[in-house]
């Protein structure tokens, strides 16, 4: 952060050429801003993914919402609010049963698709990306030398994540499920149950009613004779609870979660990582059937340990402290998943996951973002900013990546003003037109645009300066427009705070 002396450092590439969007499959409809970013402070992405941005390795990107073929919104759910739905606890007894007994599902029995993203939707990165790389390091020498960087001519995978969609049914039910009763009817004589027996009971409700005299037979035994209040039991169960009975003791199987910086300077992630490159290896082909060559060990360090996020540590943050993670999903003594996270100052981002395809059937996606809602909650217990999970972006118009709809309370970011709109009032937009302003004040604008393009900061000749200062040092065309575009794109927070490089 600017206060000690780190900076945020990217080249900036525009938006105006057509890829293929592997939503739709439209060859030239996806349309996207792009930047470099040599380094990044955590500060920095939180702010810009709250204004549409997301990475992909050290590549970082904005949709063009009125102008792509899927317009990509960035979503977040509350995860001090989340209560799991009914498909939810679907798949925790369903990885309970896989652990306990060792039985696994056969096939999709939940609809879920094996895949959490589609691979092809993530933007391409320019063509060449500088002559000259801007190294930054936690307390940046603005007068280093600027050291060479190699030419970047890959395209970007999709850095989308959280998990796959859940089954056709629970996409049919809301996320809240209210308990409907209904008046039973008085059996015809000679027709249906025996009238003279006591009607049916749901088993669930005798399995409460069982629960709820043991814990009177408990409570007589201590010597308590009151009777536990309505309030005591129709609170809901929480999210950590319903993980931990998924996870029983004295199992077929033992499933544990590390979290492991992004470093190969981390003993851990450095013993790691052959294996967690080869599991990623698999995973791309089997799932997404990439050659050998695109699933490469240098493709997965460059998209998925490649990291332009400085570690920084705070008084008051986590424990860990922040920036990109790997959490790996040890199986009886090896990796069968890894979720990709970044941890910033205000939530959990998840960035992507990959699994071993022997699991496809236990729905790791979902199970992971439910790990991964439950690790946001304890974070917030050291950090109390630190409450949202980000789940990256919503794509209404492509029906398999509405999944990420159903972690409420959740909120999509007005494309227009950046404000916090609650799904549930997105939605019936979005059923009318792919492309949508949430915020419904028309007087409503961008509150954090820089009106003053000459404050924004850029690193030319190894010298911090503002824009004014940079034009009157510069010879040759002028890139103001360039400039302003950019400007207007990452607001006036980070335009005041992150260098643009310029050659």
């Amino acid at each position: 952060m600017a206060g000690n002396k780190s900076y945020t450092i990217v080249e900036y590439f525009g938006g105006d050429d057509g890829y293929r969007c592997g939503y739709c499959k439209n060859e030239k409809g996806n349309f996207s801003h792009g930047m470099w970013s040599h380094t990044m402070t955590v500060q920095d992405y939180q702010d810009l993914i709250d204004r549409g941005w997301r990475r992909s390795g050290k590549y970082v990107y904005k949709p063009i919402m009125n102008k792509t073929c899927c317009p990509q919104y960035t979503i977040r759910c509350h995860a001090l609010k989340f209560q799991p739905s009914k498909s939810h606890k679907k798949i925790l007894k369903k990885i309970s049963k896989f652990i306990s007994k060792g039985e696994l599902p056969k096939g999709q029995d939940d609809g879920e698709p094996m895949d959490s993203v589609c691979e092809e939707a993530g933007p391409r990165e320019p063509d060449k990306v500088c002559q000259s790389e801007v190294k930054c390091a936690a307390s940046i020498d603005i007068q280093k030398e600027v050291a060479e960087c190699p030419d970047i001519a890959e395209v970007q995978k999709e850095v989308e994540d959280a998990g796959p969609a859940d089954s056709e049914a629970s996409r049919k039910e809301p996320v809240s499920v209210t308990d409907v009763r209904t008046t039973a009817t008085a059996p015809k004589p000679g027709v249906g149950a025996d009238a003279s027996r006591p009607p049916c009971r749901k088993a669930k409700d005798l399995r409460k009613e069982r629960r709820l005299q043991k814990e009177q037979m408990r409570q007589d035994a201590d010597g308590v004779s009151s009777s536990p209040s309505p309030a005591q039991t129709n609170q809901p169960k929480p999210l950590e609870d319903f993980i931990s009975e998924s996870l029983p003791d004295n199992s077929s199987h033992c499933l544990e979660v590390r979290l492991v910086p992004v470093s190969l300077e981390d003993p851990q992630f450095a013993v790691t990582y052959e294996q967690s490159a080869a599991l990623y290896a698999r995973y791309q082909m089997a799932i997404h059937g990439d050659d050998p060559s695109e699933c490469s060990e240098s493709e997965f360090r460059r998209f998925l340990c490649d990291s332009p996020l400085e570690a920084e540590y705070s008084p008051d943050g986590p424990e860990m402290g922040y920036g990109s993670f790997h959490q790996q999903y040890w199986l009886d003594g090896r990796i069968v998943a890894v979720g990709v996270i970044d941890i910033l100052p205000t939530c959990v981002s998840s960035v992507y996951l990959y699994y071993h395809p022997d699991f496809a059937s236990l729905s790791l996606g979902s199970y992971s973002a439910l790990r991964e809602i439950a690790f946001t909650r304890q974070l917030q217990k050291q950090s109390p900013k630190l409450s949202y999970y980000y789940l990256g972006f919503y794509i209404h118009s492509c029906p398999k990546m509405r999944y990420k709809g159903q972690y409420r309370p959740s909120d999509l970011l007005c494309p227009e003003t950046f404000v916090w709109v609650p799904i549930e009032r997105c939605v019936p937009h979005l059923e009318n037109s792919r492309y949508a302003r949430f915020n419904q004040d028309p007087d409503a604008g961008d509150a954090r645009v820089l009106k003053d393009v000459g404050r924004a900061l850029v690193l030319y000749r190894r010298t911090v300066m503002p824009y004014a200062a940079y034009t009157r040092k510069r010879r040759g065309p002028a890139d103001e427009t360039e400039v302003q575009q950019y400007a207007g794109l990452v607001g006036q927070d980070c335009a005041e705070r992150i260098l643009l490089y310029r050659a």
